[in-house]
């Protein structure tokens, strides 16, 4: 089963992930958004999957320093349109589990997502 984690590196939910990934021997592959980006068939397989709402961070910095307009009126294609140009609001971090998509982190929905 191939797993990858998606994120910043400088993300603190990143960090801690990648600690328990490691802690319990899980192998993985990082992909930094920053660095490497997002594909959009990627992004839209993950909307497809759980939806668009629980993948854009309207906490991110990114995403509260946006102009009022382009906030306004958000939908599923607006929303896809903001993550892929700006990556760093899709919710951290977003792990792929062979066919499976876990957004964020909990110790324990990733001892079930790994088994």
């Amino acid at each position: 089963m191939t797993i990858t984690m998606y994120g910043i590196t400088t993300c603190d939910t990143i960090k801690k992930a990648r600690v328990w990934l490691e802690s319990h021997d899980v192998p993985y592959r990082f992909h930094d958004y920053r660095a490497e980006g997002i594909e959009a068939d990627r992004l839209r397989g993950w909307v497809g999957k759980v939806g668009w709402e629980k993948l854009l961070n309207k906490g991110s910095t990114t995403f509260r320093e946006l102009p009022e307009a382009d906030k306004a009126g958000l939908d599923e294609k607006k929303a896809k349109q903001l993550m892929l140009a700006k990556p760093t609001m899709i919710k951290r971090p977003v792990l792929e589990v062979g066919d499976d998509v876990v957004v964020g982190f909990k110790p324990e929905v990733y001892e079930e997502a790994v088994k």
